[in-house]
């Protein structure tokens, strides 16, 4: 079997969840704020990209982060494009942790229109996604946020999402779609009813054996996903913890069975650069324990 072989069949039948570890520029400073680094520990993006590499490092080394809890992990470009104890990061993921190495794509949000934010067009993604295969990575993620319960709204942002999929599809890679839901959506519920009526509209235009996975907001409804995750084209949903704190999110998707985390903030929940090794290992050690249960549901 071929690495994509292997990795598609870890994605498809392994326990485990997804660690999102791909802020990037606009939510950087937040992240290393959060991991105890201020503002002014830094002088310009290099800078800055460095001390978040360094963080990210920390927690893919950790003993707590390997392939027996986490099936993939999503990177920033710039992560990509860096080694990791002088591996490239993609391959020592998958060669050292037995992690599946995915890439975010999207170039951050366009401004709010018909109540949700679009993907910025993304120049040059051919190229990207060329880079991406050939560095071993196995799929990509793309995000964009519903902002309100506007039919003609969702349905633009499912059809953007589709249409990059299809570009992504093209190069050998599985994309992660995200459509996210914002939590703090006047009617939620009824975005996510809008939302899954196109999105499972899309997957019915899609070829047999065309395979996507869906990143989703953990939902109102228990369990409201379910005609997502047993679609043919589906490989896998799993959830963002949007803004939930780790122990609400965990608990929410406990109640949402099939799916699995996809978790960025409530990962990372916790983590501080001043921790001893000690510390930071058992820190994250139960933070990864507490969202693989939630994921086994």
């Amino acid at each position: 079997m071929s690495t994509f072989d292997d990795q598609l069949e870890k994605v498809r039948t392994a326990a485990g969840f997804i660690a999102a570890l791909d802020q990037s520029g606009g939510s950087t400073p937040k992240a290393l704020q959060q991991y105890g680094i201020p503002k002014d520990a830094w002088s310009g993006d290099d800078e800055m990209f460095v001390l978040v590499h360094e963080m990210r490092t920390r927690i893919v080394t950790s003993p707590a982060f390997g392939g027996d809890r986490i099936l993939g992990a999503i990177l920033f470009e710039g992560t990509m494009d860096r080694d990791i104890k002088g591996v490239p990061s993609p391959e020592y993921l998958w060669k050292v942790k037995h992690v599946v190495p995915f890439l975010k794509i999207d170039k951050g949000l366009a401004d709010a229109a018909d109540g949700v934010q679009m993907m910025k067009p993304m120049p040059g993604l051919d190229l990207l996604l060329e880079r991406a295969k050939a560095k071993g990575v196995f799929g990509t993620k793309e995000r964009s946020v519903v902002k309100e319960a506007n039919a003609k709204g969702v349905a633009a942002i499912v059809r953007q999402q589709f249409d990059v999929a299809k570009q992504v599809l093209a190069h050998g890679l599985v994309p992660i779609i995200e459509p996210e839901i914002d939590i703090k959506c006047p009617d939620k519920a009824a975005a996510e009813k809008l939302l899954r009526k196109e999105i499972l509209a899309a997957l019915d235009e899609l070829a047999p054996g065309q395979l996507v996975m869906l990143k989703l907001t953990l939902p109102e409804e228990d369990d409201f996903y379910r005609p997502c995750i047993e679609h043919p084209n589906v490989l896998k949903v799993v959830a963002l913890s949007g803004g939930y704190s780790r122990d609400e999110a965990n608990a929410r998707l406990a109640r949402n069975h099939g799916m699995v985390a996809s978790f960025s903030r409530a990962l990372v929940e916790g983590l501080v650069a001043e921790q001893s090794a000690e510390e930071f290992n058992g820190f994250l050690d139960r933070s990864i324990t507490s969202i693989f249960a939630a994921s086994m549901t």
